[in-house]
């Protein structure tokens, strides 16, 4: 309309061909980097930042970070791919499971061959470059669900040794034993009733990239509660 097309066509010939800053668009130097343009995220376009990028479509080399604040970068990757980390739930295994007396300790431990450190790697196609977050579990924290409880270690953290959180008891366990990890109730809850015992999982999460930066990210904490049958041991004396 009006010659406005061939009007907005001159200038950017004039910007990304005549060389002011780029030449014939950089075609040669195709497979060495690419040009970036504004996106706005669908799920987000209605935040006041949603068009804070006013730059027009610039050139960035491959494997590099754009020189722009607003640009994806690595770091942003490491985030995207923090949220995908495929943590599974926190169940843990007792002994004995679902049902424990007065006194008695409870072993807990984590299953080794799924608790292992998880991975996730977010890039830019043709960008060359990407993150990845690793996620590695370190501690398990055991919250009883009563005072009347202690916990072991007393801290109620049990870290990870050997790949693994806890032990199993073995079979043949005196039932006194104290575990590596666990907890002993002192007094049983009301007739017929159980403890809330909650069992949180730490993971401590770090990030690479091809750009040769990284670092820490928060850890995740992640968590499940499951109801704990405590009886009183009943004796008769004679």
């Amino acid at each position: 309309m009006g010659g406005i097309g061939f009007g907005l066509g001159d200038v950017f010939d004039a910007y990304y061909k005549d060389g002011h800053p780029y030449k014939n668009y950089n075609l040669d130097k195709q497979g060495e980097g690419m040009f970036w343009a504004r996106v706005v995220n669908p799920n987000r376009k209605d935040d006041p930042e949603a068009m804070a990028c006013d730059r027009p479509p610039f050139w960035g080399d491959k494997g590099e970070s754009p020189d722009e604040p607003l640009a994806v970068s690595p770091a942003v990757l490491a985030a995207y791919a923090y949220d995908e980390l495929p943590v599974p739930d926190t169940e843990i295994a007792m002994a004995p499971p679902g049902e424990t007396k007065v006194n008695l300790p409870t072993w807990i431990w984590l299953d080794k061959a799924k608790f292992k450190k998880v991975s996730v790697t977010a890039s830019i196609p043709g960008a060359g470059l990407s993150a990845t977050t690793t996620a590695r579990p370190v501690s398990l924290t055991i919250d009883p669900g009563t005072a009347d409880a202690e916990t072991f270690p007393a801290s109620g953290e049990c870290p990870i040794r050997g790949g693994r959180i806890g032990a199993p008891r073995a079979k043949g366990t005196p039932a006194e034993t104290l575990p590596p990890c666990g907890v002993r109730y002192l007094r049983a809850p009301g007739q017929g009733g159980s403890y809330e015992l909650n069992a949180t999982l730490t993971w401590q999460i770090s990030w690479t990239s091809t750009a040769g930066d990284g670092g820490g990210l928060p850890d995740g904490v992640y968590g499940a509660a499951q109801d704990v049958v405590v009886k009183e041991i009943q004796s008769v004396n004679r």
